[in-house]
């Protein structure tokens, strides 16, 4: 039987990129070990939001239940897109009609391959629209998750605030940032988002992955759905 493929879906945090930065605080050579004292921006690099980043909710990143942050997921390839496109249930093709509620969304937009190029990668992101936004609360989707760093226009401030909050408050949580989905093989992978337990938290970044040769379904028994149309329990 073939052995389950791992595959990394998140940016490395390097110090000197936007919301990063890092210094030594102990050495080898001064004080015989090595450790560092890191200042994250808590929704740099590959992140989760909780429900209290927009105010919609009681939610926060260390109330966020683990069932919450894995489970199956459906991947859909978006490659290429261009920049500022808005992304609506068509774009979906034929996993609009055979989605399974309570799984996972992963958008495959290859936006990661933009990261160097901030005009682009932050300014210039594809953006998810109502309809879709809205489709994602009616089919319970658990996770939405997406290569550019944020779902909506970061510089649209109506915007961003309106696709946050159909999503978080209909019980949606939004993984941004991820990276390699271009590195899957298969349509249907069980992923997932695991967060630091910062108290009280707004957000935080996430080691995301999935798994490959793996029946993605098999936990889906034994994880409750998020009911339709509410917020996650906190």
């Amino acid at each position: 039987m073939p052995l389950p493929r791992f595959v990394d879906l998140t940016l490395p945090l390097v110090p000197g990129q936007r919301g990063v930065a890092m210094e030594a605080a102990f050495t080898v050579a001064r004080d015989g070990w090595n450790a560092a004292t890191w200042h994250l921006y808590s929704h740099t690099g590959t992140h989760m939001d909780a429900q209290v980043h927009f105010g919609i909710g009681p939610e926060t990143i260390d109330s966020k239940p683990l069932e919450q942050c894995l489970g199956p997921a459906t991947v859909v390839n978006l490659a290429p897109l261009a920049p500022r496109t808005l992304l609506t249930v068509a774009h979906l093709g034929a996993v609009a009609a055979t989605f399974r509620a309570g799984d996972s969304l992963l958008l495959r937009t290859d936006w990661h391959q933009r990261v160097d190029d901030p005009a682009v990668y932050r300014d210039g992101l594809p953006r998810i629209g109502e309809e879709l936004a809205q489709w994602c609360v009616d089919r319970r989707v658990k996770i939405i998750g997406v290569e550019p760093p944020s779902v909506a226009d970061v510089n649209n401030l109506p915007e961003v605030t309106r696709i946050h909050h159909l999503l978080l408050g209909g019980g949606v949580t939004i993984v941004e940032g991820l990276a390699h989905l271009d590195r899957l093989t298969q349509e249907r992978v069980l992923f997932a988002a695991l967060p630091l337990k910062l108290a009280a938290g707004d957000g935080c970044p996430v080691r995301a992955f999935a798994i490959e040769g793996v029946d993605p379904s098999a936990l889906t028994g034994a994880l409750p759905l998020p009911p339709a149309g509410e917020p996650l329990p906190s």
